[in-house]
C-alpha cells in the first residue's frame, strides 16, 4: 500500500432476511475470534458451499517464491527492477500455463517505467466485467511480502483454481497486477486512463487486495456499505468477523482511480501502520495500541510477517465473491493441474539436466495423467519417469542434449492429458560445448560504421563538431533542443549463457542549461526489453565524459534490445551524449 493519503455499486441481488445458524471452529492462529457459533444469510451459505476452498498452503508457496526472488535481486521487487520483472515472470507463466489470455501493458509514465500485466479468463460475456486486481511490485526497503504479495498471491492462486475448475461464466473475469504503486498508484492510473469510455463502463467492478495477511490484521472491507462491497462482506459475516471499513487505506491503493472514473469497487484489506483499538482486538485477537502490520515497509516484511489464519480468510473471500460475481454451473466433475519446477533449466551440448513435474487433483476424483512435451530444439531430447501418474503425483522429466543441438532459449509445453488437457511452461537454455562463449556483444558500439546495427532516431548518431565524440568521430546525441522531445537509441542483442560475469558499459556526456539542483526535468532512461536498468537526469551533468557500468547477468543467454531513452520538457536543453557501448560477458 502506498504510504500517504491522496484523497459503488454492481447489481448484487440483496440477500433474503432468513437466517441458519452453523457451527464454526475456533482459529487455530491469531488474530482470531472468540465466535463459535454465528448466523449467516441462507444464501450466503449456499454460495460458499458451492465456491471452491482456497489452499492457504498454495498461497503461502507463492508468497516464499516472491520472497525468493526479492532474495536474488537485490533484496527488493521495487517496480521497474529485476525483482520486479520477476515476479511478474513469475505470475505471467503460471497464468498462461493454465489458459489465460495474457498481456503486459507498458507504463511509460510511472516514476519506474515497467509492465502492468492483465489476465482474463476466456469465459463470459466481455461486455459484463468483474476485475480483480493488486498491486505486484514492493517498496525498495523490503521483499515486500505482506505488502503486497499477499494480494497477488490470493489473487494468483484463485485464477488458477478458476481455470482448474472451469465452470460456466455470467462475467467476464479480468485479474490485474500493477506496477509502481508504492510510487503514486501510477500502473493502475495508467492503466485506467488508457480506456475509453465505453471500455470503462464495460467493467461492472473493480475489487482491490492490498495487504490481506498483517500479522495484528483486522478484517477491513473498501465501502463496506456499498453494493459493490456485499459479497465481499457476505463471507466474512458468515464467519461473524464483524468486517469494518478500511479508513486507513481510502486513497491509498489501486481502486483510487477505478473509482475517480466511476467504476464501482471493494476490497479487502488487513491492515498497515495504523494501531489496532481495543475494541477491534477484543472482537478479532491479536494485540491493542500495536500497529495491524509492525513490518510496514521494512525490511522485515518477509514471509515470516504473515498471519496464516487471516490470509486464508481473505483467500476464501475473493473465491466466494467471484462466485458469486461470475460463475454459473456446470464445473467438471474431475480436473488435475500440472506444474513444472524448477520453470527454467540450461543445458549444455552432450549434457542433460532435470526437473520435476507435479500434478494435482483439483475437482472429483483422481484420475491417470499421461506426460509429453513440446516445443524442444533440435538435438534435444524429453523423457519423463515415469511417462504417467496419477493425479497428485509428480515424475522427473530428463531434458538431453546431443553434441550438435541447436544452442538458444527455449520454451516448452508440458502437457498431462486425462479427462481435460492441462499445460505447464519451461524455459530451456542450450548452451555450446564448453560453457561461456564469452565476448563483446554489442555491434558498432563507437558509432564509426554508420547506423547499423542500430535503430535510432533521425540525428541521433552524428559526428557533429558541436559535441566532440570520446572516441573516433561519431557519437549517439540524444536531445539538446530546449523543447518538448522524445529520442530513442536501440539495439537487439544475443547475450550468451553460461558465463561468469556480463557488464554493460557506456559512457556518457550530459550537459544542460537547466539551474535547479534538485529536480530531474531531463531524462536518459536504459532498458533492456521492458526493464529499466539506470536513469540519468540533468542532475547528473558533467564537464567531461563520464564510464557507466551496470550488471545485466539477468539477461544471460536471452535476446533482448538494449533501449536508450532521452526525454527533454519544454524549456531550457540536457543534451545527453553516448559513446563507446560495450557488454562483455566472461
Amino acid at each position: 500500500m502506498r504510504g500517504r493519503t491522496l484523497s459503488a455499486g454492481i447489481a448484487l441481488a440483496v440477500f433474503a432476511g432468513m437466517t441458519v445458524t452453523l457451527a464454526t471452529q475456533p482459529a487455530t492462529a491469531s488474530p482470531s475470534t472468540a465466535t463459535t457459533a454465528v448466523t449467516r444469510p441462507i444464501a450466503a451459505a449456499a454460495a460458499a458451499l458451492a465456491a471452491p476452498d482456497i489452499s492457504v498452503t498454495n498461497v503461502q508457496a507463492h508468497l516464499t517464491q516472491f520472497n525468493t526472488i526479492a532474495t536474488s535481486n537485490g533484496g527488493n521487487r521495487r517496480a521497474g527492477s529485476a525483482g520486479y520483472t520477476a515476479s511478474l515472470n513469475y505470475v505471467k507463466t503460471r497464468l498462461q500455463a493454465a489458459g489465460y489470455t495474457v498481456s503486459e501493458q507498458y507504463c511509460s509514465s510511472c516514476t519506474y517505467p515497467s509492465n502492468n500485466l492483465i489476465a482474463e479468463w476466456p469465459g463470459g460475456p466481455t461486455d459484463q466485467v468483474v476485475m480483480f486486481g493488486a498491486h505486484l511490485d514492493g517498496v525498495s526497503a523490503g521483499p515486500g511480502i505482506n505488502d503486497n504479495a499477499t494480494g497477488s498471491s490470493t489473487l494468483l492462486e484463485n485464477a488458477l483454481v478458476l481455470a482448474a475448475q472451469n465452470p460456466t461464466m455470467t462475467k467476464k473475469v479480468r485479474f490485474a497486477w500493477w506496477t509502481d504503486e508504492e510510487q503514486g498508484l501510477n500502473g493502475s492510473r495508467f492503466y485506467v486512463n488508457s480506456l475509453n469510455a465505453t471500455q470503462r463502463g464495460y467493467i461492472k467492478g473493480y475489487y482491490n487486495f492490498d495487504m490481506v495477511g498483517s500479522t495484528n490484521g483486522g478484517y477491513f472491507i473498501n465501502r463496506v456499505t456499498s453494493t459493490t462491497a456485499a459479497p465481499l462482506k457476505a463471507y466474512w459475516d458468515s464467519l461473524g468477523l464483524q468486517p469494518e471499513e478500511n479508513v486507513e487505506g481510502q486513497g491509498r491503493s489501486d481502486d483510487y482511480y477505478f473509482q475517480q472514473a466511476g467504476i464501482p469497487t471493494s476490497g479487502y484489506a488487513a491492515g498497515a501502520s495504523a494501531r489496532k483499538t481495543s475494541a477491534q482486538a477484543a472482537k478479532w485477537g491479536g494485540t491493542a495500541n500495536s500497529a495491524y502490520d509492525p513490518c510496514y515497509h521494512r525490511a522485515c516484511d518477509t514471509t515470516a510477517n504473515v498471519s496464516a489464519t487471516v490470509l486464508n480468510r481473505a483467500a476464501d473471500g475473493v473465491a466466494y465473491a467471484l462466485w458469486q460475481l461470475a460463475v454459473g454451473g456446470g464445473t467438471p466433475t474431475n480436473d488435475f493441474s500440472v506444474a513444472v519446477s524448477p520453470t527454467t533449466r540450461t543445458v549444455a551440448r552432450g549434457a542433460s539436466t532435470t526437473a520435476t513435474v507435479s500434478t494435482a487433483t483439483t475437482a472429483g476424483s483422481a484420475q491417470t495423467v499421461s506426460l509429453s512435451a513440446s516445443g524442444a530444439p533440435s538435438g534435444v531430447s524429453v523423457s519423463f519417469s515415469p511417462s504417467s501418474v496419477t493425479s497428485g503425483g509428480s515424475a522427473t522429466m530428463t531434458l538431453t542434449a546431443s553434441a550438435s543441438a541447436a544452442t538458444g532459449t527455449f520454451t516448452l509445453t508440458v502437457t498431462g492429458t486425462g479427462s481435460v488437457t492441462r499445460t505447464a511452461s519451461l524455459t530451456l537454455t542450450v548452451t555450446g560445448t564448453g560453457g561461456c562463449a564469452g565476448g563483446q556483444v554489442i555491434g558498432n558500439g563507437g558509432f564509426e560504421s554508420g547506423t547499423t546495427p542500430w535503430t535510432a532516431s533521425s540525428g541521433v548518431i552524428t559526428n557533429s563538431s558541436s559535441k566532440p565524440a570520446r572516441t573516433g568521430s561519431y557519437k549517439a546525441w540524444l536531445n539538446g533542443y530546449g523543447s518538448t522531445r522524445t529520442e530513442t537509441l536501440s539495439q537487439s542483442v544475443t547475450v550468451p549463457a553460461g558465463c561468469a560475469s556480463y557488464t554493460l558499459s557506456f559512457w556518457t556526456r550530459i550537459d544542460t542549461a537547466e539551474t535547479t539542483t534538485s529536480t530531474a526535468y531531463d531524462k536518459l532512461t536504459v532498458r533492456m526489453g521492458s526493464t529499466t536498468l539506470a536513469t540519468y537526469s540533468n542532475l547528473n551533468a558533467s564537464s567531461s565524459y563520464v564510464q557507466r557500468t551496470l550488471n545485466v547477468a539477468a539477461y544471460a543467454g536471452q535476446t533482448v534490445t538494449l533501449t536508450f531513452t532521452g526525454t527533454e520538457d519544454s524549456s531550457l536543453q540536457t543534451s545527453f551524449v553516448i559513446d563507446d557501448v560495450t557488454l562483455q560477458a566472461s
